[in-house]
């Protein structure tokens, strides 16, 4: 059952807080360990851990899927799910076009102008977890603003691509398929192996040990951002408490380690929800509720607070992947300042960004909300600036830039621009 805590209770608070972060820093040792094993010793560290953690032995299997094992995936995949995937990817495909930044130039003053370009990022490698479920929807969120950014390379990774993820790579081009997962997938495209070329960022969700590899490659590789097990906050007063219990437990669902809580002020609403999940998890009958019991065990609460200002500052404080605020709570979105991913009102289920409504799925868990959202195609370029200065430009800013370099001590600095007004020197 879902525990019931009080907002007041600070050492409650302060255990959910906690966990998600403790989870990470012990994974970080493990984490570790495998990196530099990647890094001095290449593919033999790769196909060792291949076996250990995966049961696949690269040696006999190669370490990228065969064009053959994509046409078997692809004759016996379903039509509807061909047709359900060309509805996300379309979908997501226009949500990505809207988030390139363009690039512009523009005078600042008169003999001076700055401007950016906007260049894609060579080779990219999307992580997609292999775990207890298939995602082919984690291959159209991570592939597709690449595409739409214009990456010349992209290639996707899982420990054990099953046959839906296959589908979705093929269904969007993708040629190179890696059987690599774990930390030790991250720190062969991090470092590059004999057989891995290193990539310029690494994307995706995955487990703790995952998320940690990322955290710790972050200075020699690019990464979208730490995205470990899900998340899901709800706030609300108001709702019905089967939609809330089942969005809860959809979350759940994912991983042992996901957290899913509900603020609310409504000590009502609270059993109500509690109860129905109770319900839910005795009628529903998967592999997913048993996690889902672990899950709700470990990291789920319901959090009643004061008042709804209350629930959305506790919210904030949280930072969580996913947040939804029911209908009644919908009017308090100008308060929120820190999530991955919002949904609004009782029909905004949070399954409909996981697939379909076009928005990204891939989302910073563990707090980053805090420091930014979801990946988008603006993480696969670059924002390079540009500027280009007349004499007459150069001469206006002579003496700020001589007097800001004397401040800095920099004479090297001043000289480099006084040196283009002396005579003989040029025009």
């Amino acid at each position: 059952m879902l525990q019931i805590i009080r907002s007041t209770d600070k050492k409650a608070l302060d255990r959910l807080l906690r966990a998600r972060q403790t989870r990470l820093e012990a994974a970080e040792p493990v984490a570790r360990r495998i990196l530099e094993d990647v890094r001095r010793q290449g593919d033999r560290a790769l196909v060792r851990y291949a076996r250990q953690f995966d049961g696949v032995d690269l040696r006999q299997e190669g370490f990228t899927v065969s064009a053959r094992e994509v046409r078997e995936a692809c004759r016996s995949a379903p039509r509807s799910a061909i047709a359900a995937l060309r509805v996300a990817a379309r979908n997501i495909r226009a949500v990505a076009a809207r988030q390139l930044p363009r690039p512009w130039q523009a005078a600042n003053g008169a003999g001076i102008k700055v401007g950016q370009l906007v260049r894609p990022l060579d080779r990219v490698a999307c992580y997609i977890p292999g775990g207890r479920f298939p995602l082919p929807s984690t291959v159209l969120m991570s592939v597709i603003p690449a595409q739409v950014a214009g990456v010349r390379e992209i290639v996707i990774t899982s420990p054990r691509p099953a046959p839906t993820v296959l589908v979705a790579a093929d269904f969007l081009g993708i040629k190179e398929i890696f059987r690599l997962g774990g930390a030790q997938a991250i720190a062969a495209f991090a470092y590059g192996t004999e057989s891995v070329l290193r990539a310029d960022k690494i994307v995706g969700p995955g487990n703790r040990y995952v998320a940690a590899a990322k955290k710790l490659v972050a200075g020699e590789c690019g990464i979208d951002f730490v995205a470990g097990p899900t998340e899901l906050v709800v706030v609300g007063s108001h709702g019905r408490p089967q939609w809330i219990a089942s969005d809860l437990l959809a979350q759940a669902e994912h991983d042992p380690d996901a957290v899913a809580i509900f603020i609310t002020p409504s000590r009502r609403l609270a059993l109500q929800v509690q109860a129905s999940l109770t319900s839910v998890l005795e009628e529903f009958c998967s592999d997913g509720a048993a996690i889902a019991k672990k899950s709700l065990a470990r990291q789920g609460a319901i959090i009643l607070t004061r008042d709804l200002s209350d629930a959305v500052d506790l919210a904030n404080t949280l930072a969580p992947e996913h947040l939804t605020l029911t209908a009644g709570a919908s009017q308090m979105l100008d308060r929120v300042t820190s999530a991955g991913s919002i949904f609004l009102g009782d029909y905004s289920a949070v399954a409909a960004g996981d697939y379909a409504s076009g928005s990204n799925h891939i989302l910073p868990t563990g707090g980053a909300a805090r420091l930014r959202g979801g990946l988008s195609a603006a993480d696969f370029v670059k924002a390079i600036s540009v500027q280009r200065l007349s004499r007459h430009g150069l001469a206006r800013l002579r003496r700020t830039i001589a007097t800001l370099a004397a401040v800095e001590g920099l004479k090297a600095h001043a000289r480099s621009v006084e040196t283009r007004f002396k005579s003989g020197s040029g025009k």
